[in-house]
């Protein structure tokens, strides 16, 4: 993990991308969540979700049972691609274009490799079509699927993104599925194994 780690933050292979690398903690958990990039704000705090759209995530997870510290510290926290796209210049945050995520893929190959996770919680529309077709979320939110990721089988919940730009989880149906996904979370295994972990 800590070869991983050390290889992943010297990665400069986007030349449209702005560093740093950011990453969560290096923690060997049965959970991998996987955001889409992060923004603006993360490289100066040096991890993922660290801004407004996170402060919604971690009230998310903290209603099942681990707050934010606690969350960091037992979840693998990666995304498809790991530093700053830029901002699009009709608003918001570029997104990654195929050869970036492509790029970027061979982290999330090498995470899948060494935890092996029975639980992956992708985050957002982006996140979500790495691991299956998605249309609308509301055809992915709500449930478990079975995946094969980077030749690993294992269990998805994908949840929506948490930003204040999106109203897809402030409003129906998409509140009673992201509700039913976050009771699907709590009542996993592997979410058991890691709010009753001892760290």
């Amino acid at each position: 993990m800590r070869e991983h780690r050390s290889a992943l933050a010297q990665c400069k292979e986007c030349p449209e991308m702005t560093g740093p690398v950011v990453s969560g903690s290096p923690v060997l958990s049965p959970i991998l969540l996987i955001g889409q990039a992060p923004g603006d704000k993360e490289g100066g705090f040096g991890k993922p979700f660290a801004w407004t759209a996170g402060k919604t995530l971690f009230k998310w997870f903290e209603s099942i049972g681990l707050n934010e510290t606690e969350f960091r510290r037992r979840v693998y926290m990666a995304a498809v691609c790991r530093c700053f796209p830029g901002k699009n210049p009709k608003g918001g945050d570029r997104v990654p274009n195929r050869q970036e995520i492509e790029n970027c893929a061979k982290w999330l190959q090498a995470e899948m490799d060494l935890l092996k996770p029975e639980l992956i919680l992708p985050v957002g529309k982006l996140a979500i079509a790495q691991l299956m077709p998605v249309k609308r979320l509301n055809d992915v939110v709500g449930d478990i699927h079975s995946v094969n990721f980077h030749g690993h089988r294992t269990d998805a919940i994908p949840l929506p993104h948490p930003s204040g730009a999106s109203t897809w989880h402030r409003t129906e149906p998409g509140m009673a599925l992201l509700e039913s996904a976050l009771q699907k979370i709590e009542s996993h295994s592997a979410w058991r194994k890691v709010v009753s972990s001892e760290q």
